[in-house]
């Protein structure tokens, strides 16, 4: 497997994976054209995406992350989050932010990164999503507000 990470502009990210880990369209479409995106490519085929949007100077969030499902569980996504988290510590950024469920694979995949939770959003998917979405059986509810500064106060 050869595998290469590189910046595409947002025109080139695959919106049947973007969705993949956001369903609604209407919300990747909206925040899709302001986003720096970041492609994993196998043997030159896209494999994994990720978008990231800047909220404020020195403050960035982690919007999008998402494998092709043929290409999951083989660490393209971890290269794929290692790549963006140096890719912003090179440029000087001083927060990476991501939202995610309060619970399953995706929570625990940030914090194997160093992510660390800062705020919950409660309700959060039951106000901004016109269907459930559901993992393992269970309805995701709350948004968890995950960051990783890189400069630490302690």
């Amino acid at each position: 497997m050869s595998l290469s990470i590189h910046e595409v502009p947002p025109t080139d990210a695959p919106l049947a994976l973007l969705l993949l880990a956001d369903p609604s369209e209407s919300k990747v479409r909206t925040y899709l054209p302001g986003a720096r995106c970041f492609a994993a490519r196998v043997d030159g085929a896209i494999a994994g995406i990720c978008a990231v949007v800047t909220h404020a100077q020195g403050r960035h969030e982690l919007i999008n992350i998402a494998v092709d499902p043929a290409w999951q569980q083989r660490g393209i996504g971890s290269r794929l989050l290692v790549h963006v988290i140096d890719t912003y510590r090179r440029e000087g950024a001083d927060r990476l932010e991501v939202g995610t469920g309060a619970f399953g694979y995706p929570l625990a995949f940030y914090q194997r990164h160093g992510f660390r939770v800062f705020q919950v959003d409660r309700d959060f998917f039951l106000r901004n999503y016109d269907e459930a979405i559901v993992e393992d059986g269970i309805q995701h509810r709350d948004m968890l507000r995950l960051a990783l500064d890189y400069h630490p106060t302690h």
